[in-house]
């Protein structure tokens, strides 16, 4: 083995371990911050006295996130991704520190727009750093790296976040983030870092701008909406439901909601999948508690489990000789996670032994866990040489429009029916995920692994040209 190839053999070895430990520990940050909100909420609410602004809490770094995808992408292929990291990390700790700071809801929440801003470019960042820091055999492997900075904060970080929250107070758990994020920095700004296309200094297109901001209008719209504690609610989730629609379709490439072959089949089969495994996921401890008495408690440690499995889906798709076919791999994810969610509804049987509805959703994360990263990795084959930041920046955008619009949809027909049936009714919509899952086969089948040099370039231009 020569001298070049043993040193691209891992992302772990010396040529590749500063950007991979960076790569890791900013996922991490992320991560962590995310679930640490998540669990000190009610918290800072009652301590800010802003229970009513709960749902805007969590739906406007989404919003915040919509924007900077489309800002970041251009700048990205004009500049290269070092720019956009460091500066997005930046807005990502500012907002932090203002949340941690705030004395009032509403800068708390001008703290979260702001963390969603910086996150948002920092992702599409992140995207382009595994394209141009490492060999393209070696990206399933770096995926799964990032797959697993997201699950770790899933078995720690709860933990963690109550512990400083019980000993300094809610706030150091914000204010502690910007220590990790310098040093993620230090270790990813010496990353490979050029830019790809596009003329340095121009600024994205106005009229995109303006569809982001209308896009990112209607996800805070049919978050909120769908909270159903503003008497409008119905006006104001239909509302942000067709804005969402019609801004999409002005962002995205064409046919990415048709299962266009090429780039639009991957973004298609990826918004299937990964909301299948989301709109699921908001209903297993749910059911758990209500149909087999477990402890929220209890019931998390079920959540961990998929979450560990979806980390093992994305080692295995990585490491596997007998998955080295993409699309094979992105089929078999979906299969295995459309089985197990349909599984899952097992768990409204008495007679069947809990071990079931639980291996079942160990099954679902393995699914989602081979197809995700797969699909992360067929991103980076498909997008035309200049056009990495853009691709990638269409995959999570897309992500964000289809989980936001189910998630909230979701929540509207379960509140209809949680005062005399939450049991049936969560069952329905666990079942209506399942069948996102079987919809991923649609645009699955469309898959091809495109050569190196025969990538499909008509795609990423028609993303403008469609704006």
């Amino acid at each position: 083995m020569s001298t070049a190839t043993l040193a691209d053999a891992s992302p772990w070895t010396a040529r590749h371990a500063r950007t991979t430990i960076g790569m890791f520990a900013l996922a991490f940050l992320f991560a962590f911050e995310a679930l640490a909100v998540a669990a000190l909420m009610p918290r800072v609410a009652a301590e800010l006295d802003g229970l009513a602004w709960y749902p805007v809490a969590f739906a406007a770094p989404a919003a915040a996130s919509v924007v900077a995808l489309v800002l970041a992408a251009p700048a990205i292929d004009r500049r290269g991704p070092r720019p956009a990291v460091l500066v997005g990390l930046v807005v990502f700790c500012l907002g932090v520190v203002i949340a941690g700071l705030a004395p009032t809801m509403p800068l708390f929440l001008l703290g979260r727009l702001l963390h969603g801003l910086g996150g948002g470019g920092v992702s599409v960042a992140l995207y382009v750093v595994v394209a141009q820091a490492y060999p393209e055999q070696l990206h399933s492997r770096v995926f799964a790296v990032l797959t697993a900075a997201w699950v770790l904060p899933a078995l720690v970080g709860p933990v963690v976040a109550a512990s400083v929250a019980h000993a300094w107070g809610w706030r150091w758990v914000f204010l502690g983030v910007p220590v990790i994020a310098v040093g993620a920095w230090l270790l990813v700004r010496d990353a490979p870092s050029r830019p790809t296309g596009g003329e340095p200094g121009a600024p994205p297109a106005r009229s995109r701008l303006g569809t982001a901001m209308l896009a990112a209008a209607g996800v805070l719209a049919v978050s909120v909406g769908g909270q159903r504690i503003l008497g409008a609610w119905p006006a104001l989730v239909a509302v942000g439901l067709v804005t969402v629609v019609l801004a999409g379709r002005r962002l995205l490439p064409p046919g990415s909601w048709t299962a266009r072959p090429g780039l639009p089949s991957v973004l298609g089969a990826r918004a299937c999948i990964g909301t299948a495994f989301a709109a699921a996921e908001v209903y297993v401890p749910l059911l758990l508690t209500l149909t087999r008495g477990l402890t929220l408690t209890q019931a998390g440690w079920v959540l961990t489990s998929g979450a560990v499995a979806w980390c093992a889906g994305a080692v295995l798709a990585a490491r596997v000789p007998k998955l080295r076919d993409e699309p094979l791999r992105v089929r078999l994810g979906a299969g295995l996670l459309t089985a197990g969610v349909a599984g899952f509804t097992t768990v409204v049987i008495p007679d069947v032994p809990l071990l079931v509805p639980a291996l079942c959703w160990a099954m679902a994360g393995i699914g989602i866990g081979i197809a995700f990263s797969t699909l992360s990795v067929l991103t980076l084959a498909y997008s035309a040489a200049g056009q990495q930041a853009q691709a990638s920046s269409a995959l999570q955008l897309n992500d964000f429009l289809v989980q936001s619009v189910v998630l909230a949809t979701g929540g509207v027909v379960f509140a209809s029916v949680a005062g005399h049936a939450p049991v049936a009714g969560a069952t329905v919509l666990v079942v209506v995920a399942a069948l996102f899952g079987l919809l991923t086969f649609v645009p699955a089948a469309r898959l091809r692994r495109p050569e190196p040099r025969e990538v499909s370039i008509s795609v990423i231009p028609a993303m403008e040209d469609a704006a």
